[in-house]
This record gives C-alpha cells, structure tokens and sequence, in this order.
C-alpha cells in the first residue's frame, strides 16, 4: 500500500500564503514588491563591492557572496509563488519540487556559512589587527566559500535522498514552496528515522555555523573587556553590530522554523516565519550594511558619479562639474 501511494503521487498542490481568494491580489502585490527590493538592493551592493578598488577586501567579498546567496534564496521560491497566487492551478511536478528542494536547502545552508566566515573575519580584525592581512586573504575567503559549497550541497543531496523516501498520502503541500517540513508532515507514516537523520544533519550543517558565530563574539567580548576602554567598544559594536543583526534575523527564524519534530508544526505560523526568512530578510540585508557603512555610501556616490558622467551627452569638464555637484 505504501508503494501504491508514493508511485500515485506524481504532483504536488501548493497551497501557499492563505487560501482566501480574496487576498492574493494583495498578497502578490506586497510580496512582489518585496521581492523586486530585495534583488535591486542586494544587486547594487554586489556591483558596487565588485567595481570599487577601496572595497576589494576580504570583508566585502564575503559580503557580495551574502548579497548573491540572498538573490538565490528569493529567487529559488518567491517567483514561483507569485505565479500561483493569480493562477488558478497551483501543481508543481514531483521532480521540480525535489530540484526545488535540493536548491533551496543548500542555499539556505549557505548563508549561515557565510556568516560564520564573516565572524571569524570579524574577530581577527578586533582580536588581532595586526596580523589581519596575514591571516584574512582573499584566497582564504575563497577557499572557505568553495569548500562551503561542497558542504552543503552534500547536506542538501541528502534531504532530498531521505525526502524521495518517504511515502505520501496525498499531494497538498500547506506551504507556497517546496520545504522539507511541510513535506514531513505528509508523508503517510511517521518517517522516525528521517526525522532523526534531519535534525541531526540540521544541527551539524545548520545550527553549527551559528555556534561558530557565537563563539567568535565570546572571543571578541573577552578581547574588549580586557582593553578597558570605551572607544574600543564603540568601535567593535559599529564594525560588527550590522552583522550581529543579520544573524539575530536569520537564526531567529531558522531556530523557529526547522529546529523542532514535525509534530509540532503549525501551518500559519511557519508559513509567516518562512516569508520571513525568504522575502523580508533579503530584503533588509543590504540596508543593514549600507545605512551605517560610510564606506560602502562613498563608494555608492563614486559609482553614481561615474555612471552620471558616462552617462552625459554634455562636455566633459562640464558633466564632470554638474556630476560633482549632485553626488
């Protein structure tokens, strides 16, 4: 019977935000918006990262590797729901809801590497300045970012493996994408085991990278209680309180989210908090780190000028004077 059942789904039904018909105009509006802010302001920080010589640090390459997993994250599973909120059928085959799935995790998981790697950039910079350039390379940057990669793209294979596994009894999914949760919470019987391998690959690969982070920021408060001085704090909480925000957001919500039995799981609740995590959390990212980064609203202003001057059909001296003026 539990074969029957598992080779009779062949589709799933996406149920997404909420089923009143009279919501999804606004729905898709607000999300759409979001969703359009989201990869504007995280693309404009890639390319001003990318094109600013002052901003080729390791610090901004793992940052414009953030602001591009954050596109991914969003784009992974907002376009899609956007669709079937004005349409009528909401089916998404077997096999795009696995790739779907495999994408989404590893992307997700990413982004927590991601961070971590930020906080140990962030801790050798406060805790050892002078050795900073020694230790904190670009090449360093890339590797952890590449072997990341590896990681949870092997973590990722394996949800999806262990989600194929399991049998459904039917094919409504009570979520606008395709996630490992909802999933669970349709299979036919109590998938015991996937749940403990789940969650113990969820603390290994997912919650790891946050104990890193938090072990990282012991170090740097120990570092600072023992300089005694003011002017230290104000300097390590302005150079890493952007970062401690966008981890309070992502693990606030991830903790909430997938870091608990199936049973548990309660279908309003975490679909709000997944919107959070894939809209509202992209979205803030870049305005987090630009609004109190006096660099990267330098580096903003040189680019403007340069595309304004480019730009210009006027003389040179007098388009360079006008640009000046405005930027």
């Amino acid at each position: 019977m539990a074969t029957k059942n598992r080779t009779e789904v062949t589709e799933f039904v996406l149920l997404g935000l909420s089923s009143r018909s009279e919501m999804q105009a606004v729905i898709f509006g607000i999300v759409l918006i979001m969703y359009l802010m989201a990869v504007m302001g995280n693309t404009l920080l890639v390319l001003v990262a990318c094109s600013d010589p002052k901003l080729q640090t390791p610090m901004y390459f793992l940052l414009s590797q953030l602001s591009l997993i954050d596109i991914s994250l969003t784009t992974v599973t907002v376009p899609q729901m956007l669709v079937h909120t004005l349409s009528v059928d909401r089916s998404i085959s077997y096999n795009r809801c696995m790739i779907q799935l495999f994408f989404f995790m590893a992307v997700g998981s990413m982004e927590g590497h991601l961070l971590a790697a930020m906080a140990y950039d962030r801790y050798v910079a406060i805790c050892d300045p002078l050795r900073y350039s020694a230790i904190v390379s670009h090449n360093l940057c890339l590797r952890i970012t590449l072997t990341s990669w590896v990681v949870v793209s092997l973590n990722s294979l394996l949800y999806s493996l262990l989600v194929t596994r399991l049998t459904f009894c039917g094919n409504q999914v009570t979520h606008f994408f395709c996630d490992i949760t909802p999933l669970l919470k349709l299979s036919c019987t109590r998938p015991v085991v996937s749940e403990i391998l789940i969650f113990t690959e969820g603390v290994a690969v997912v919650v790891s990278p946050f104990f890193f982070i938090l072990g990282s920021y012991v170090c740097i408060g120990v570092a600072i209680a023992r300089m005694h001085s003011v002017a230290a704090l104000s300097k390590a909480l302005s150079t890493c309180g952007s970062h401690i925000l966008v981890v309070l957001l992502l693990y606030g919500s991830v903790i909430r989210m997938y870091l608990k039995p199936s049973s548990s799981y309660h279908l309003d609740q975490d679909r709000q908090v997944a919107i959070f995590y894939t809209v509202v959390t992209p979205m803030l990212n870049p305005l987090i780190y630009s609004l109190r980064n006096k660099e990267f609203k330098g580096a903003l202003r040189r680019l403007f000028r340069k595309l304004c001057i480019r730009g210009s059909f006027q003389p040179d001296s007098q388009a360079n004077k006008e640009c000046q003026h405005m930027f």
